[in-house]
């Protein structure tokens, strides 16, 4: 069965078995809550949603121990080709067949941390399942599409606040997003994000269907 392993701020490991596994924004040496370190990881794609330092984060490394492919937009794509490494470049509302199913590129309202690039979150068809990771944004109304178009089993969605929606925007997302897991994070890093994620839990159960798990740095949701 596939399992989602939370490894602090933004980054998630998603694996079943033996088959492709899945890095999201590996920021994992400089992340003060990252329960594993680089060489520890393994991974057969790498999905980067922007080039900010803790997303992108230990990504090179991590492809070039590994021999993974980069997922990105086509300016982190490039930036990682013109690194030695594998990339495949996919732009915002476009979506490539994998081994694993399928990706695509969804809009997220926050800076690209690249010079002409854009941040992004992603849609993961992983064997049948649809994850959406929602990378670094703001709440934004075209969530209801996303939700609309693909039916999601689980919605990773940045809580903290400051830098991303905080908890009151991040439950309208749960709200037009309609998956049945919501999983909070990028938030507690430091004190600039500090937030109660039982209190989105709450809210979310309270005025949606979904189900919202929290969980801590090393922690697996399997489904």
């Amino acid at each position: 069965m596939p399992e989602l392993t939370f490894l602090g701020h933004a980054s998630f490991l998603l694996e079943d078995g033996d088959k492709e596994k899945l890095l999201f924004d590996p920021y994992i040496s400089e992340n003060p809550a990252a329960p594993v370190g680089v060489d520890d990881l393994k991974a057969n794609y790498i999905l980067v949603s922007h080039g900010h330092a803790d997303h992108l984060g230990d990504a090179h490394k991590i492809a070039q121990d590994n021999n993974a492919t980069v997922v990105s937009s086509a300016e982190i794509a490039r930036q990682a080709q013109g690194n030695g490494l594998n990339a495949h470049a996919q732009h915002l509302g476009g979506r490539h067949s994998y081994p694993f199913g399928s990706v695509k590129l969804t809009l997220a309202f926050h800076g690209a941390g690249i010079p002409g690039g854009h941040a992004c979150g992603f849609v993961v068809d992983y064997y049948g399942k649809n994850i959406y990771f929602a990378g670094d944004t703001a709440l934004f109304g075209d969530m209801k599409l996303i939700g609309e178009l693909d039916s999601l089993d689980i919605a990773l969605l940045p809580i903290g606040d400051n830098f991303t929606m905080g908890q009151e925007d991040a439950a309208i997302a749960a709200s037009f997003l309609q998956a049945k897991i919501v999983i909070p994070y990028h938030y507690n890093t430091w004190p600039l994000i500090e937030t109660d994620p039982q209190e989105f839990k709450k809210k979310v159960e309270s005025e949606t269907d979904s189900q919202v798990v929290v969980l801590d740095p090393g922690e697996k949701y399997t489904f």
